[in-house]
């Protein structure tokens, strides 16, 4: 990227004009109502692992704002570069966002979340719920989103939508304080295992899940349970089309958290969310959890980028049914579990049934675990896929999961030590068996990939799988040995499995700031 193109992408803020004295308004349109943590802000999370020395290039000076726009507070401003000419302003926002509230990307301002942040007031299963209010938040090209801590994330409820629409040369960018800091002593650096530095996003919609509170029967309007990582923040309906906005040109830097054991924060949380919302070119980076994961709902995606996950790269349950197609994942050496961990609580209904269609899954090399593990009766589509990198490729933990769920491989080639394995009651020969009911599938397969995620001749030499429910093409894995650039160029970090390298397909540093590489 050049620099004057990078330039054009330091900014974001959001004019907000007041409402009074417990409320304040973008002009003409919602409000945050701001609710005063109940709790002490965190501490600012200790320095990340040491790692490759920063980059010590120096850029135009940046004046920052003089102050913050209304109904936001002023929490200073934080050094953007190595020798202080190039400086933020910090406006801090948190509480509850009601009505449309736009995010505008202004000269010298970052917009930072304090604490958990919500967009609307959950509306219920059935839209129904008392004292339900819609909160939309809309999202410029280029802005930045910030938190200091794990304790800052946004919550978009049921009934409510996120609007994050970037574009490929401005993406927009949630990502931790730490990631831009002060580079001079260092106390700002992240490397390619810093993970866990901010809470992350989660998205909630009344979408049909299996994972009842009560006695509900799974699908129906009062089917619903609260999400991992929250409190008092449910999801699932049946409402399959339902809309939760867009994610389009977005990433997600070092989110996560572990609440508790099994309860997590992750990179992107989506429950019950339906298939009226957008999830397009969108990349989660370092999380200390999972990247994506489902929690049922019916939405799809297309170009999803999972690179240094600590726990899975994409993560499937309650009853997910969605199709997802373009999809990279990248396991750094130092950390990561599956590359796909897929679940679906056996004879609930509905039964999960995912599609992931066109993904190459590679890297790691740390990692004694599977590279894809599926259970608890999953069903499911596995097309055109490359798996490489993981000491096994394959595992199917359980005979419901063959029996009942059935799932389907179709032009997939695996390149591991180990093929195939089960922790569960089925053997290796009954996965490798499931496995070759499939056309052009390859369990010895020699990988050929260049820059880890690009084929070579050997992939594109396979025969690719087609399917009406997915875009047709005549390669499989994520991205064609043919393509002129490939669709990660200007907007992703991270794929070559070190944070500092932006060469290759010109991807974004992860390493400096958001806005340098």
């Amino acid at each position: 990227m050049s620099r004057t193109r990078i330039m054009l992408m330091m900014s974001a803020a959001i004019p907000l004009a007041a409402c009074g004295a417990d409320d304040v308004a973008s002009p003409g349109e919602g409000n945050i109502v701001v609710v005063t943590p109940s709790t002490p802000a965190p501490p600012p999370p200790p320095p990340p692992p040491s790692g490759p020395a920063p980059s010590t290039e120096r850029f135009a000076s940046i004046t920052p704002a003089a102050d913050c726009p209304m109904g936001t507070t002023n929490d200073g401003t934080i050094d953007g570069d190595d020798d202080g000419t190039v400086d933020f302003r910090i406006c801090r926002i948190g509480g509850t966002i009601t009505g449309t509230v736009r995010l505008e990307k202004l000269d010298g301002v970052v917009y930072s979340l304090n604490g958990r942040v919500d967009v609307g007031v959950d509306v219920g299963g059935d839209g129904l719920a008392a004292g339900g209010t819609q909160g939309i938040l809309n999202i410029d090209p280029g802005v930045v989103v910030i938190g200091a801590g794990t304790a800052d994330f946004l919550v978009v409820q049921r009934g409510s939508q996120l609007n994050a629409i970037g574009t490929q040369t401005q993406p927009i960018t949630f990502t931790a304080r730490a990631n831009f800091q002060n580079e001079t002593d260092g106390s700002g650096t992240v490397n390619e295992d810093s993970i866990g530095l901010f809470g992350g996003l989660v998205i909630l919609g009344r979408a049909p899940i299996n994972d009842c509170d009560g006695t509900a029967t799974g699908g129906a309007a009062d089917c619903q349970t609260e999400i991992e990582g929250t409190s008092g923040a449910f999801y699932g309906g049946d409402q399959a089309a339902d809309d939760s906005g867009t994610l389009r040109y977005v990433q997600v830097r070092y989110p996560g958290f572990e609440v508790s054991t099994g309860n997590e924060l992750n990179g992107i949380s989506l429950g019950g969310v339906g298939s009226g919302t957008e999830i397009s070119y969108v990349q989660v980076h370092n999380s200390s959890d999972d990247g994506f994961e489902w929690f049922g709902g019916t939405v799809n995606g297309d170009h999803l980028v999972v690179t240094g996950a600590d726990d899975d790269s994409l993560d499937v349950d309650s009853g997910y049914v969605g199709v997802n197609q373009f999809i990279i994942v990248r396991q750094r050496a130092a950390g990561g579990d599956h590359f796909i961990e897929a679940d679906s609580r056996f004879d609930d209904l509905p039964r999960s049934d995912p599609t992931f269609a066109n993904f190459t899954f590679y890297g790691g090399g740390g990692s004694t675990d599977f590279g894809v593990l599926i259970r608890e009766g999953i069903g499911g589509q596995y097309w055109n896929g490359v798996i490489t990198g993981s000491a096994e490729c394959l595992n199917v933990a359980d005979q419901e999961t063959i029996d009942d769920g059935m799932p389907d491989f179709q032009s997939v080639v695996i390149d591991c030590p180990t093929a195939f394995g089960s922790e569960g009651d089925i053997s290796a020969a009954d996965i490798q068996t499931l496995f070759n009911m499939g056309a052009n599938n390859d369990a010895s397969f020699t990988t050929s990939l260049t820059d880890g995620f690009v084929n070579g001749p050997n992939e594109d030499a396979v025969t690719a799988f087609t399917d009406p429910s997915i875009d047709t093409v005549d390669y499989i894995g994520a991205v064609d040995q043919a393509a002129a650039t490939p669709w990660t160029q200007d907007w992703t970090c991270g794929l070559f499995g070190s944070d500092d390298q932006d060469t290759g397909s010109a991807t974004l540093s992860c390493l400096v700031t958001p806005f340098y590489g």
